[in-house]
């Protein structure tokens, strides 16, 4: 019982230390740097792709969900928007990975190419990401194309992080400028 309560002790004093250096060194979270530069309203535009318009939406809704949930914005209509963000479907890929022992593909990579078009205060910057996701297929025609669909919601997902990890990277250094 008494090398219970050191051990509780112990841990007790490292969390304090721990929470200590993190609060004493000024850290935040890099989404609060992201909403620095996007703004606390945003305008989301997803061009939709003609010849896959499932895509696009579920890029929309991913980019939606991502806004709200990970840097605590309000979507809103154009007019009553801070920065407006347009997001351009510009390729996607699904590459093989692995074979069975007939030859079938068990295994894909989806490689989703997107153009994020930022706009604010007159300013308009362009970055391209490409979001990568892989997913095992079935046997199944209709079970692989909910998986496929579940691909391009996932590899747009990674495409956004990597595009709020720059934007978050901007807001960092314009903050250190100030």
């Amino acid at each position: 019982m008494f090398i219970g309560f050191k051990n509780f002790s112990i841990q007790c004093l490292f969390l304090l230390v721990i929470l200590t250096l993190v609060s004493g060194c000024g850290y935040r979270p890099s989404s609060h740097f992201a909403k620095k530069v996007l703004g606390d309203r945003i305008y989301t535009k997803v061009d939709v792709s003609l010849a896959t318009p499932e895509n696009s939406v579920l890029t929309k809704d991913a980019l939606n969900k991502a806004l709200r949930t990970r840097l605590k914005t309000i979507v809103t209509r154009k007019e009553n928007a801070d920065s407006m963000l347009s997001v351009i479907y510009e390729n996607i890929t699904f590459i093989p990975l692995q074979y069975d022992k007939n030859g079938y593909v068990v295994e894909y990579q989806v490689n989703l190419k997107l153009k994020f078009t930022f706009e604010k205060d007159g300013k308009v910057e362009t970055k391209r990401t490409i979001g990568r996701y892989e997913f095992p297929v079935l046997p199944s025609a209709i079970i692989a194309y909910d998986i496929q669909l579940k691909a391009i919601e996932q590899s747009s997902v990674k495409a956004l992080d990597q595009f709020f990890a720059y934007i978050s990277s901007k807001g960092y250094f314009v903050n250190k400028q100030k």
